[in-house]
């Protein structure tokens, strides 16, 4: 166990090791890494890390723990009341749990921390894979009962669990997401032009980064591009960067591959990403919900003017640094398009207040919030 003046935090890793075995780490496997790199540092923080089935070669040496499948070991829980199933060795030797990724684990004897980004499969049916969503809706909001204390990343994330959860509002802590480094560094002109060459990048164009899915609204940012004056939209075509999701086909459909005004990059390398985005004009982002929205502080970092929503948690994140613009409304997002091009001196001011507004956001913060939470749910245990 840790010292008196430590916190000995066993913390699930399952997401992260997923995505490293499969097609790349999603928003929550990107979030564990970072959590566990900060936390790795901070001399009051011991980390053991689980995963629930098989962690994957990327695992070998990482994980400390491996526990049954969550399916499994999570059903006495559900029915009788019970720890998960497998779960006492871990109970044994830490102070906390904190499940970063929607797998949370009953555990009489510690306290649980649960990060739960936002509540959109609940809130919107409608957007997510509906294979069996209704039963995992239900087996994810019950699970998420088990939690001591509830971490999330914005205003109004925390208010969707309230509304769709039942949470008590003073179970849930708040604590944003942070911006990496990398975001922010300013590759040489040599650099940036290898990533147009490779990317077959126009001088000037507009970008979107995400994936393919209805709440990100592609469709209506299609329209809108389509909507500029002749001169602009050709000048300035839109970069679809993101791989398709769900219920896509209608986007896939009008992304072809003879059209010169709207391109989809299916993948970009990660390394790459930041490059694109200081070669662009804008990036357009008016999604329909986000429970945080971290590509508009990308991009901010990136110094990219960015046009997003007016609505759900991007004006919490965005600030004055960006365009906001009604997301259901088509001409909306194109008279912002156009201003961005027209407007050099509202471009530049955006860059500028874009810029500061991201170093607001660091993981380190990110960090050190979480281990107030910690000592918080271990405090009120």
């Amino acid at each position: 166990m840790a010292t008196s003046s430590q916190i000995n935090v066993g913390i699930g890793t399952t997401a992260l090791y997923r995505g490293l075995n499969g097609t790349g780490i999603d928003g929550i496997g990107h979030y564990t890494k970072e959590l566990l790199e900060c936390l790795s540092s901070n001399p009051d923080i011991q980390l053991q890390s689980f995963t629930f089935g098989d962690a994957g070669k990327h695992a070998v040496g990482n994980v400390l723990q491996q526990l049954p499948r969550f399916s499994l070991g999570t059903l006495s829980s559900l029915v009788l009341g019970q720890s998960y199933f497998g779960i006492q060795k871990l109970r044994s030797s830490v102070d906390l749990i904190h499940a970063t990724d929607h797998l949370i684990p009953r555990c009489q004897g510690v306290p649980v921390v649960a990060t739960v980004m936002d509540a959109i499969p609940l809130a919107h049916p409608e957007w997510v894979n509906t294979r069996f969503s209704a039963f995992k809706n239900a087996i994810w909001k019950k699970t998420v009962g088990f939690a001591d204390r509830v971490i999330t990343i914005s205003e109004h994330s925390k208010n969707d669990l309230i509304e769709h959860f039942g949470i008590p509002e003073d179970k849930i802590n708040i604590t944003p997401l942070g911006v990496d480094e990398r975001w922010f560094e300013r590759p040489s002109p040599e650099y940036l032009a290898a990533v147009r060459l490779r990317y077959k990048l126009p001088e000037n164009f507009f970008v979107f980064v995400g994936t393919l899915q209805p709440r990100k609204n592609i469709n209506r940012i299609i329209d809108a591009h389509g909507a500029l004056p002749d001169a602009i939209r050709n000048s300035h075509p839109l970069i679809i960067i993101g791989r398709a999701g769900w219920q896509c086909s209608d986007i896939l459909d009008r992304l072809k591959p003879d059209n010169t005004v709207v391109r989809w990059l299916e993948y970009v390398s990660g390394d790459d990403l930041p490059s694109i985005l200081r070669c662009a004009s804008a990036l357009v982002f008016p999604s329909l919900h986000e429970g945080f929205g971290l590509p508009v502080l990308e991009a901010f970092a990136a110094e990219l003017p960015v046009i997003t929503s007016n609505v759900t948690s991007l004006p919490e994140v965005a600030g004055n640094a960006a365009i906001l613009v009604d997301p259901y409304d088509v001409q909306h997002i194109s008279w912002a398009m156009q201003q961005l091009i027209e407007d050099t001196a509202k471009t530049n001011l955006l860059r500028l207040l874009g810029l500061n507004r991201a170093k607001e956001f660091t993981w380190h913060k990110t960090a050190e919030t979480t281990v107030g939470v910690y000592r918080q749910a271990i405090a009120g245990f």
